[in-house]
């Protein structure tokens, strides 16, 4: 009997503690225990099969990563990322680890675009900058595109392979530091969920100016009246 009382103790001051842990908390621990960690990095941990989130939370909103997690292929179709059928607690929690990631976990490691072996080279910095902050996430791999966005024009967010062809360097540096949210398709439809946000809040100067230099790079020539 005195076995079962400590038994019963210890499964209710188990589960007071589970009621105390703070959403965060919880949602990484659904993270890593669905093995979310083994397709994607935060800071220097994890796979790097899928995008980067440690800017998640900088990047995105919390409507649309619980939006997203739902039901990833009803977002974009030829997604890799399968579902899980989370129940509404576990995306809840997930959404909101996600949307606490803003940059914090490279602090301790430091920016993997600060490698000794880059850092003088511009266009490699930039290129590193380009995917671990998550600009792939929504421009695509090499800046060519093919991710989804609600009511704009095409139904995409644009991509990046004409940058040098559309616009100076000045402008491309002004987007990146003031962020701009994208335009409707139809005015009276909902807001885009997806918007560029303003990396001059993280990205130091230098920072932005290695990234153009990366977008620079790619340099196909842009169709006539094109612009991203």
């Amino acid at each position: 009997m005195r076995r079962i009382n400590f038994l019963l103790l210890a499964l209710g001051v188990l589960a007071a503690c589970r009621r105390n842990v703070d959403p965060v908390s919880q949602g990484r621990a659904y993270f890593i225990g669905y093995g979310c960690n083994s397709c994607h990095r935060v800071g220097n941990s994890g796979g790097a099969y899928g995008p980067d989130l440690t800017y998640m939370g900088f990047r995105a909103t919390r409507e649309w990563l619980n939006l997203y997690l739902k039901d990833p292929r009803a977002w974009k179709s030829n997604t890799p990322m399968p579902n899980f059928h989370l129940t509404d607690q576990a995306r809840s929690r997930i959404a909101d680890y996600l949307f606490s990631l803003k940059g914090r976990d490279f602090s301790a490691t430091g920016k993997p675009w600060d490698r000794k072996d880059i850092l003088g080279d511009p266009v490699k910095r930039g290129g590193v900058i380009y995917e671990r902050v998550g600009c792939a996430s929504c421009h695509g791999r090499d800046g060519k595109g093919g991710y989804p966005n609600n009511n704009v024009t095409g139904g995409q967010i644009p991509a990046l392979i004409r940058t040098a062809e559309g616009y100076s360097k000045e402008e491309v540096v002004a987007r990146i530091r003031n962020g701009k949210k994208s335009d409707k398709a139809d005015l009276n439809g909902p807001d885009p969920m997806v918007l560029m946000p303003g990396w001059g809040e993280v990205l130091t100067s230098d920072e932005i100016d290695a990234l153009v230099a990366y977008l620079y790079s790619l340099k196909p020539y842009a169709a006539p009246g094109e612009r991203w």
